[in-house]
């Protein structure tokens, strides 16, 4: 994927996660974006934003970095 790709990511999955902040806390929203990812993302999507994640992830929101890290549990 190119960086323009993965920038597309990282806004999208940010987008998700202010969508879903009124489902309670940061964890209930993290778990509703979890969801949506790994039912909608293709796997080179999720591998990517979970490799964002793992290596720098600075431009990730909170509930977004919650919800990568609940993809890989």
């Amino acid at each position: 994927m190119s960086d323009q790709q993965l920038r597309n990511l990282i806004k999208m999955i940010n987008q998700i996660s202010d969508n879903n902040l009124h489902h309670g806390d940061e964890g209930e929203a993290a778990e509703v974006v979890a969801t949506h990812i790994r039912k909608f993302w293709a796997r080179s999507m999720k591998q990517q934003i979970s490799d964002y994640a793992t290596s720098d992830g600075a431009e990730l929101n909170a509930v977004s970095r919650l919800a990568v890290e609940r993809l890989s549990s």
